[in-house]
């Protein structure tokens, strides 16, 4: 490689990265589009749908902290690539299921190869950039899974209309197999070993004196763990999620059923949410550059603790509920990337992927518990009230437990 480039390879990496995260959100947001017309043509029920994306949530959550330890042994770009193999030949096969074991199954092969498309991907991001750019880059990366949702919304229905739901499949699988070879050739797991340094960085040189990098040391495991910082976040991080997931997941039933808004009103209400989240990663994850991220988390986390008790206290005001809602998906859609941003600020760049990796548990369980809980809760009173309330809760817990967490020195080691 050439000293001079006019492109920097760190802009490479991130648009590699953004189309990686476009499909896998794509896969995600594709079962909820054609899941109706999957189950009515194979007779399946909605009990049944639901175990199908069980399937591949169980998988996503139980195996990403594995991948988040394999990236920082043995580098993003083999991860992400394997992983991409994986979910576009689960993908594919989900479009010749036709019974619910082949579904679940094939599904759940999506979710394991799924799990290489999130934590690696922003710790190879993070890699690229220096440590007051991860914000600017993971907000552009971060639009891709907003983009996701937003086009394969309007790109999917057409497709089973003129074609069928297994089309629908095979051309997220296609475009999956596709990325392979272009992530195989074109990434690159660390940009010291490339010959770069992360852009941004004013260093002059990244190079050793001889030419050659020096390896990079392997951070015990128990180190990380031990550190009270780890769990701190990561209980921070499940609190949020909870309170998050409670009342997005719900948002349109509460606002059709309870409120008794007509759909197309109560539908209104994601199209805000989508919208918002995409201007929230392009402001507020770039902030967090400069504010530095537990303050730009505990900010955060307090007006999305400030939009969930307004929600519960608007009542059927339309306006107030919109507006709010509009405000908190700003915060919503920085939320996930700014926690992952954490492992770069508080833990060696070596053990990014692994403390990554290892939140997403906390993530998935908080997810997992307030759709149980809230779905328990409506059908025993009737009402969303009672679990909104507990959402207002969860997320002043995890201001207060984001409050504890100490501020590391630069160049530090746990």
């Amino acid at each position: 490689m050439t000293a001079k480039r006019t492109l920097h390879w760190a802009w490479v990496i991130l648009g590699i990265c953004f189309v990686d995260l476009f499909i896998n959100y794509s896969v995600r947001l594709g079962y909820g589009v054609v899941l109706p017309e999957m189950i009515r043509t194979l007779g399946f029920g909605r009990t049944a749908g639901g175990s199908i994306y069980n399937s591949y949530l169980f998988t996503y959550i139980a195996i990403t902290p594995f991948t988040g330890y394999l990236t920082d042994r043995l580098g993003a770009r083999r991860v992400i690539t394997i992983c991409l193999l994986i979910l576009g030949c689960g993908v594919l096969l989900m479009g010749f299921a036709h019974s619910l074991w082949s579904a679940c199954l094939f599904f759940g092969i999506a979710g394991l190869g799924s799990t290489g498309l999130w934590a690696p991907v922003i710790t190879l991001v993070q890699r690229w950039f220096a440590f007051n750019r991860r914000g600017f880059a993971l907000g552009i990366l971060s639009t891709g899974f907003g983009l996701g949702f937003a086009t394969m919304g309007a790109v999917f229905p057409w497709v089973v209309q003129y074609f069928n739901w297994r089309y629908a499949w095979f051309f997220l699988g296609a475009m999956a197999l596709a990325m392979v070879a272009v992530n195989g050739v074109f990434l690159r797991s660390d940009p010291l070993a490339a010959g770069f340094q992360p852009w941004g960085e004013k260093k002059d040189s990244v190079d050793s004196p001889d030419g050659v990098v020096a390896p990079q040391p392997k951070i015990p495991l128990a180190s990380l763990f031990a550190d009270r910082r780890f769990w701190l976040i990561g209980g921070s991080y499940f609190a949020v999620a909870y309170a998050l997931y409670g009342i997005t997941t719900f948002m349109v039933d509460y606002a059709r059923y309870q409120l008794n808004l007509p759909l197309a009103q109560a539908s209104l209400l994601a199209t805000i949410h989508g919208i918002g989240q995409i201007i929230g990663v392009l402001t507020i994850l770039p902030l967090s550059d400069f504010l530095g991220r537990k303050k730009t988390i505990l900010i955060s986390n307090t007006v999305i603790t400030g939009c969930l008790a307004v929600i519960v206290l608007a009542g059927d005001s339309w306006m107030v509920l919109s507006i709010f809602i509009g405000i908190l998906a700003l915060f919503y859609g920085a939320t996930f990337p700014i926690y992952g941003a954490c492992a770069g600020d508080y833990f060696p760049r070596e053990a990014m992927g692994t403390v990554i990796g290892a939140w997403t548990p906390f993530y998935g369980l908080g997810a997992i518990l307030t759709h149980w809980v809230t779905g328990v809760l409506r059908d025993a009173t009737g009402v969303y009230n009672q679990a909104f309330i507990i959402n207002v809760i969860m997320a002043v817990l995890a201001i207060v437990l984001m409050s504890r967490v100490q501020k590391k020195e630069r160049g530090s080691e746990i």
